[in-house]
């Protein structure tokens, strides 16, 4: 019986294709993130999002879920692609689709900065968001501001919140909180993806936080990122005075300063604001807070500079422990707030992230006399809707003389709670280890930016070691895998990331799919962020020398793939003239 030419075909689907029993609700709407009579993307009650693109002449579109799974879309006899997504968190999402290979946005909805490029966006309905609805209430005024800055010889541009009071009484003066995005965002951020304005106002109305300004800007200043890597300088020592924050490693793994930053926001953005605005303009009515890389730098910028800042939030960016504060008692003096919080599902497991487990590092300083509190947002991971609920809880305790946590909604009332998207949990076999030695690759999205790994395993029973191989943009990194396990499908290790001079556990855990070709791994990079990637095995490199099994496609007259004693998966769905000859028994 003829074959054909052998082919690198995959058996498994991408993450989010696994087909499921339960039909889909067909109460879809448009998302209220589509232009202007635009009707897909579109939401329903279960969470799904359907897409619908119309591309007759392209050969394939994928709606790549950024860090959430990629879903092949299925082209219709009229050329239009659909295709519906697996039950998603609530909140805010990035997207993109990938039209035969290019990766662009979908021209049906508003664009939204994040991932380092602009893309879409689409809003799964929270039942808790009442708190940050567009509502009859007196609002602010977000402006586009521009400052020149002397220490980055530049002109730059940041936003700033003014409550809705502000213009009425021109002898008042207010408080200001400066707010940073996160990694591959900019300074629209916060009052578009966050509705950082709308909470405001809302918060405001009801009498439950006192008027301030908001300032959000860009932390990718000039100087911030430095071509080709380079040197960090030395961190400076925990609690030091004014030392400069220490560099990490920005988009494309570049290396991203936080003094260049810190010099701006200090010598230039906060001068500006004070000579410009009406602002109370000591340290006991400053605050400065942040959502993942932002956290961090507002952890390092605000530990160097107790004399700046009296009130200080980390959201999902780290922890803050008693060792890195040099002087105990003069940073409770000080410091009237200290607010960190995490989405829930960004906690748990063996956590040795930047700064330590923040529950309870943040519980221990509370103990030792800081006003410390500890907030968690129910059903969220690192995400836009665990921010904006962080906000909402941070904004009442600021610039308060008895602050105190606001009570949280969970879910609206005769609201029904739908299961979370997770990764399947079905028990791992104990019939034996499969064999997934050898070498396997990953291209993925993360917040950082595009990865690409190359994992080279070696196999010993149940027991799994090898190293992981990273590459973003110009950095090359490896790493050894440590606490590697196969138990069936089921396979665990962790990958150690130093950030900082912080160990941080970079923890993957999958399945082997079907036909033994792809591995699809849920990877949690310690507090900050959880993302799904798929593996796939190299059959060029093998372990040993061992050739990986092949698929092989063949026109067989069968219906069903056939599987040889060589490990070798034979699909009879297509054949092609010449090969050598096969057969099958």
């Amino acid at each position: 019986m003829k074959t054909a030419v052998l082919t690198l075909a995959l058996l498994a689907a991408l993450p989010g294709t696994t087909q499921e029993t339960q039909p889909v609700v067909e109460d879809f709407a448009p998302s209220v993130l589509n232009q202007p009579g635009k009707s897909y993307p579109q939401v329903n009650s279960e969470r799904r999002v359907r897409a619908r693109v119309v591309a007759p002449q392209a050969r394939s579109v994928v709606f790549d879920f950024s860090g959430r799974g990629k879903y092949p879309l299925t082209q219709g006899e009229d050329g239009v692609w659909v295709g519906v997504t697996r039950p998603q968190d609530e909140g805010f999402h990035y997207y993109q689709l990938v039209i035969d290979g290019a990766q662009v946005p979908d021209p049906g909805t508003l664009y939204f900065y994040g991932g380092n490029r602009w893309g879409s966006g689409v809003e799964v309905p929270a039942a808790d968001r009442d708190f940050y609805a567009l509502k009859n209430v007196p609002h602010g005024q977000l402006q586009e501001t521009l400052y020149y800055s002397q220490s980055a010889e530049a002109v730059l541009r940041c936003f700033v919140y003014t409550p809705p009071d502000y213009e009425k009484d021109p002898s008042k003066r207010y408080p200001v909180l400066y707010l940073q995005h996160g990694g591959g965002e900019d300074e629209t951020g916060w009052g578009r993806q966050g509705h950082a304005g709308l909470i405001m106002d809302n918060l405001i109305a009801e009498g439950k936080a006192r008027p301030f300004l908001i300032v959000m800007a860009n932390s990718y200043v000039p100087g911030a990122i430095a071509p080709g890597g380079g040197v960090a300088p030395p961190a400076a020592p925990p609690g030091a005075g004014n030392a400069a924050p220490p560099a990490s490693r920005g988009p494309g793994g570049r290396r991203f300063d936080f003094s260049a930053f810190t010099r701006v926001l200090l010598e230039d953005l906060v001068p500006f604001i004070d000579a410009k605005f009406r602002t109370l303009n000591d340290q006991p009515h400053r605050a400065m807070a942040g959502l993942s890389m932002g956290g961090m730098q507002t952890r390092t910028i605000t530990l160097a500079h107790l004399d700046k800042f009296s009130h200080i939030g980390i959201f999902s960016g780290g922890s803050l422990a008693g060792s890195d504060i040099a002087d105990l008692e003069a940073f409770k003096q000080k410091i009237k707030v200290l607010f960190v919080s995490y989405g829930s599902r960004e906690l748990g497991g063996n956590r040795v992230g930047f700064g330590g487990d923040p529950k309870a590092n943040t519980e221990a300083l509370k103990a030792a006399g800081v006003n410390a509190y500890f907030y968690v947002s129910p059903d969220t991971g690192h995400e836009w809707l665990s921010w904006r609920r962080s906000l909402y809880q941070f904004a009442p305790l600021l610039f308060r003389d008895q602050p105190e946590l606001t009570a949280f909604p969970l879910k609206a009332p005769g609201t029904k709670a739908v299961a979370p998207a997770t990764v399947a949990t079905t028990p791992a076999s104990t019939e034996g280890a499969a064999d997934i030695s050898g070498t396997w690759k990953a291209d993925f999205d993360s917040q950082i930016g595009p990865q690409s790994y190359t994992f080279t395993f070696s196999q010993s029973g149940g027991k799994l070691t090898g190293k992981a191989t990273s590459i973003i943009g110009e950095r090359k990194r490896e790493a050894e895998l440590q606490d590697g396990k196969v138990e069936g499908d089921a396979i665990s290790f962790v990958e150690m990331l130093n950030f900082l001079d912080n160990e941080i556990r970079i923890t993957y855990t999958g399945r082997l799919a079907p036909g033994g070709h792809e591995i699809r791994f849920t990877r949690a990079v310690g507090d900050f962020a959880t993302e799904d990637i798929v593996a796939k095995r190299d059959p060029s490199l093998s372990a040993a020398g061992a050739p990986a099994p092949k698929t092989i496609r063949i026109k067989a007259g069968r219906f069903t793939p056939v599987k040889d004693a060589q490990g070798n998966v034979w699909l009879a769905d297509q054949g092609f003239a010449g090969g050598p000859d096969h057969r099958t028994a």
